[in-house]
């Protein structure tokens, strides 16, 4: 594990007094079993991560992945800069103004910029470190689809900070955290600047080099996998390897991602388009490219991005989370337009012994909003907004809750 100085200290700590805990008439949830006939979706759902609506650009990289709306195409691209952050202490008083706990109960927290070394390169993350006489549980956080970097922001779809968040929740709980930008995104872009080389496989390969760098520090104990979104799939990919203590997803899609976007095309696309956007589907499931794509799918299906769609339809999310052996924990909120609650029903049916817990109001940045579009896309850029409180107890209970959670992985 790679440390490095310099940067922007004060990024961690913008934005955070008065917004510190979630509003007291947050709707009460609990871990519920599914009763009724699995479903999936709604007719928002998509397994991107963020929304942010443009033109179709064939030298702006994305993954592929989309969500339709109207008859405009929301899209994801992928690739942006983000600088390494410094090592920095946090004082107990910013956590607490952060989280809303008291600042006698939360520990000091020691982050540092860490990295590890790639084929082509570097991979840069944020450690954040509970200050501890013994070792700690480590989580580490997979961030989702596109551009997405490590404090789950997009260039496209605006600052929420959600996994930062979060971050720095779990520290404030004595649960330390490594969060990192995939490759080709942010710090990391330099690793694979062209996404004709992305793959859900190299994804996955990157999680067992940052699983290594934490297994170096002797300070870090468990290890917790948790993906957000398109993250989800990759820890589920790769938990198994990196003989992780638990598995945790957070809004992470049910469905081949091929199925989701047929679903989004038969609603929304005119007949000749969809006719095309399914050739282009069942061509790309077969392990083939296509450079005819109309200029009204491009945004989905350009050539440069088709590879790595490729490895992507390859994926069977609830199958590789079925296979999953380690406890596990499903949170899904029930105002995501981008994932439904059906997703995480069809989860938990491939792996029966899952927790489930289903956020009343939560959406797929992790923030209780009404079930209404503009509002919606408003907190995708809203970092000062609380994330949903009953979503971090619940990851908290279910951490903390896993046996000897303060042993050495």
């Amino acid at each position: 594990m790679a440390f490095a100085g310099g940067g922007d200290s004060e990024q961690l700590a913008e934005n955070v007094a008065g917004h510190a805990g979630a509003p007291k008439n947050q709707p009460k949830n609990q871990i519920v079993k599914p009763s009724a006939p699995v479903y999936a979706g709604s007719r928002f759902s998509s397994s991107s991560n963020l929304l942010s609506p443009r033109a179709s650009k064939r030298d702006s990289p994305h993954d592929g992945l989309a969500m339709l709306s109207g008859n405009s195409l929301f899209r994801v691209p992928n690739a942006l800069r983000l600088l390494a952050l410094p090592v920095t202490l946090i004082p107990v008083l910013l956590l607490s103004l952060i989280t809303g706990t008291a600042s006698a109960a939360a520990p000091s927290v020691v982050q540092r910029p860490i990295s590890v070394d790639t084929e082509n390169g570097k991979l840069y993350g944020t450690l954040l470190l509970p200050r501890s006489d013994k070792p700690v549980p480590v989580v580490l956080i997979i961030a989702g689809s596109g551009p997405t970097d490590r404090n789950g922001n997009n260039p496209e779809g605006g600052r929420n900070d959600s996994m930062k968040r979060l971050a720095v929740i779990l520290a404030s709980n004595n649960i330390a955290s490594v969060r990192y930008d995939k490759r080709g995104v942010a710090a990391s872009k330099a690793v694979t600047p062209d996404e004709r080389n992305l793959s859900v496989e190299r994804y996955v390969a990157d999680v067992q080099l940052w699983v290594r760098a934490i297994r170096a520090n002797p300070r870090l104990g468990q290890l917790i996998l948790l993906g957000h979104s398109e993250g989800a799939l990759v820890a589920s990919l790769a938990a198994e390897k990196a003989e992780a203590a638990a598995v945790i997803s957070v809004a992470g899609t049910g469905r081949p991602v091929a199925q989701v976007l047929h679903e989004q095309f038969q609603e929304r696309l005119p007949p000749e388009l969809l006719q095309r956007s399914d050739q282009l589907l069942e061509e790309l499931k077969a392990g083939k490219t296509d450079d005819n794509v109309p200029a009204e799918l491009e945004v989905v299906f350009r050539p440069s991005v088709q590879p790595y769609l490729i490895s992507l339809f390859r994926q069977d999310p609830a199958k590789a989370f079925g296979a999953l052996r380690m406890p596990a924990l499903i949170v899904q909120g029930r105002n995501d337009i981008q994932v439904g609650v059906g997703d995480a029903l069809l989860l938990q049916k491939a792996r029966p012994d899952a927790e489930l817990a289903l956020i009343d109001g939560m959406n797929h940045v992790l923030r209780i909003v009404p079930d209404n579009l503009q509002q919606q896309l408003l907190s995708y850029r809203n970092p000062t907004q609380p994330l949903a409180s009953e979503m971090t107890r619940q990851v908290l209970r279910f951490i903390k809750a896993l046996p000897d959670n303060d042993k050495k992985i």
